[in-house]
């Protein structure tokens, strides 16, 4: 058996924004105006990372990372608040 270590650089918290008067008080990338909902639209229509980031070069592999946890754990709350219910 082996142990996965996961290398923490930044928490999403410190990438993803969210300001009530931009894109609607959608989660934003670093103050910019690309939602979290545009990466992962992205990606789910089959975008790689490089594609992202050749087409968005202001994003940073951190910033997709971000978006993706950002996602996993508003998942991870949303079922947790449903199971509570």
């Amino acid at each position: 058996m082996y142990t996965v270590q996961l290398k923490k650089e930044m928490s999403y918290r410190d990438i993803i924004t969210i300001e009530p008067d931009k894109r609607g008080g959608k989660p934003c990338i670093r103050r910019m105006r690309i939602t979290v909902y545009d990466v992962l639209g992205w990606l789910a229509a089959g975008m790689s990372h490089s594609e992202i980031l050749e087409d968005f070069p202001e994003l940073t592999e951190a910033d997709i990372r971000a978006c993706l946890e950002f996602a996993a754990d508003r998942e991870h709350r949303f079922v947790a608040s449903v199971g509570a219910a």
